[in-house]
């Protein structure tokens, strides 16, 4: 049987649904930037994201009763997330490097433009 949300819980699990939603996308944002700029700093940032998250998850699925196999679901999720910005980043990172490697040089070299 599914419960309701208490009335005097709905306003924290609207505000842990809405955190859930920054948090995931905080987490993804200082995550690639801090891939993408080697900066160290940022990914304290993302990780600190990624605790807001976390915390939302656990504060939605009490507010909202989800008990049972759907607090494994919920966990399996914050697995999930924490390891796809990951496996996203290195396989974009392991294409591009592919790219690179199978363009062929230039047959002719660029011209320069004549005056």
């Amino acid at each position: 049987m599914i419960q309701p949300v208490e009335l005097q819980d709905f306003l924290l699990t609207f505000f842990a649904a809405a955190a859930i939603i920054l948090g995931g996308a905080s987490y993804a944002l200082c995550y690639a930037w801090a891939r993408l700029g080697r900066r160290p700093g940022l990914l304290r940032w993302a990780y600190a994201a990624y605790a807001v998250l976390a915390v939302s998850v656990w504060i939605l699925t009490a507010t909202a009763h989800l008990d049972g196999y759907w607090r494994t679901l919920a966990a399996a999720m914050l697995v999930g997330y924490f390891l796809a910005p990951r496996a996203i980043f290195r396989l974009c990172a392991d294409t591009h490097a592919a790219e690179d490697d199978a363009v062929p040089p230039p047959s002719h070299p660029p011209q320069e433009p004549s005056p």
